[in-house]
């Protein structure tokens, strides 16, 4: 299915709204029917069936089928957030007594998932080194029923091999979900390399103007059925008609946003490992990336977003670079128009700052919309400060 067809028509049956180019947000709660044995079959299948918008909704169909499509999935479910993609699906395929296996350092809200909230229903988490595959082999128990991949990682970008995971747990039962944010499906697509589940925050690139906050989950049909009509339907984590629609709106666009920001971020990593002020860049499709060779393979482009160290870093010269800047601006998220800056310092304080600890110096940068050199001016004045 071509990815124009897919962004621009797949799903929407114009005549069925006036032919209105954009589609129509139903801001609409509640569905009527003719007969009683209409509303009965409705009420058997709220997945198949708009009856009430906690389940299904026309503009919301129309978005599950490109999400869906741009998977190469068999179906798509739409959260309130990325971290309710994440959480949802777990809290319905996993028990007590249940084991997980997921990667090291995984988005922060993830962490406390694994380490706080499912062990008080006695399923427990072992992490890993997702860059080497033994450490899966080596971690997996009879009780293991789920591997967790976040491949890039959306601080330090390690990546994990995920086609031979994806293999090696497809013939152990085990099930397989990645948190698929950095790429996006454009740029990666792990169902086509085996694994199960496709989560990701569509608040980033799919929404693209920082303006909604969601989350996608893709698979086969047969698993997001079953999460819908269980966990899905009784937490209730749907997104509004109106948003549904401001998604709707971000995919037409996201080829051309995600190519202006892969390319900017090509310049700009270039001029900030050549500034005798840095001293190590991270990007997937930088020079000496250590896995770039994986990158090239998995990964169709890279995102825009990356880190650095500062050369003789410390807390206060972090601190002092990033209050210098002056239009790349001081936020958590990305995946919108503008440029943003997040130091690892922001979460700690400076009695626990580790001179020795890279993760700690790491200065995440994201690449928006602007113009590449407008954005280089900005980090040249700040860098000159310190």
């Amino acid at each position: 299915m071509e990815l124009s067809f897919i962004l621009n028509e797949l799903g929407e049956e114009r005549e069925n709204y006036f032919n209105a180019v954009s589609p129509p947000v139903i801001q609409s709660s509640n569905f009527t029917f003719k007969t009683v044995p209409e509303l009965r079959q409705a009420m058997a299948d709220e997945f198949e069936t708009n009856l009430y918008s906690r389940g299904q909704n026309p503009t919301l169909t129309i978005l599950r089928k490109k999400l869906a499509a741009l998977d190469g999935a068999g179906d798509a479910l739409v959260f309130s957030s990325g971290i309710g993609a994440i959480s949802v699906p777990l809290l319905s395929l996993l028990k007590t007594g249940d084991h997980v296996i997921a990667v090291e350092n995984p988005y922060s809200w993830t962490i406390k998932l694994f380490k706080e909230f499912l062990p008080k229903f006695g399923i427990t988490t072992t992490f890993v080194d997702g860059t080497d595959f033994s450490n899966f082999e080596a971690a997996v128990k009879p009780q293991t029923r789920l591997i967790f991949l976040e491949s890039p990682n959306t601080f330090s970008y390690e990546l994990q091999d995920i086609k031979k995971v994806a293999g090696f747990a497809k013939l152990r039962g085990i099930i397989t979900m990645i948190d698929n944010s950095y790429c996006s499906p454009l740029y990666q697509q792990p169902i086509s390399m085996g694994v199960d589940l496709v989560a990701q925050s569509a608040t980033k690139y799919i929404g693209g103007h920082s303006d909604i906050v969601a989350g996608v989950l893709t698979g086969s049909k047969e698993l997001i059925k079953q999460i819908f009509d269980h966990e899905f339907m009784n937490i209730g984590p749907a997104i509004s008609p109106h948003s549904a629609w401001l998604l709707l709106r971000g995919l037409r666009t996201l080829p051309l946003r995600l190519h202006r920001s892969f390319e900017s971020t090509r310049l700009i990593t270039q001029w900030l490992n050549d500034h005798e002020a840095v001293q190590h860049v991270i990007w997937p499709y930088c020079a000496g990336f250590k896995q770039a060779e994986l990158a090239h393979e998995q990964m169709q482009g890279c995102g825009g977003l990356f880190s650095f160290t500062l050369n003789n870093s410390s807390f206060k010269k972090i601190e002092a670079f990033c209050n210098g800047l002056q239009h790349i601006l001081l936020a958590v998220s990305w995946g919108g128009h503008e440029s943003l800056i997040l130091p690892s310092i922001a979460s700690i304080t400076e009695h626990e700052y580790g001179a020795i600890d890279e993760r700690h110096q790491l200065i995440r940068m994201y690449v928006g919309l602007e113009d590449p050199q407008y954005l280089i001016n900005d980090l040249q004045q700040a860098l000159a400060k310190i």
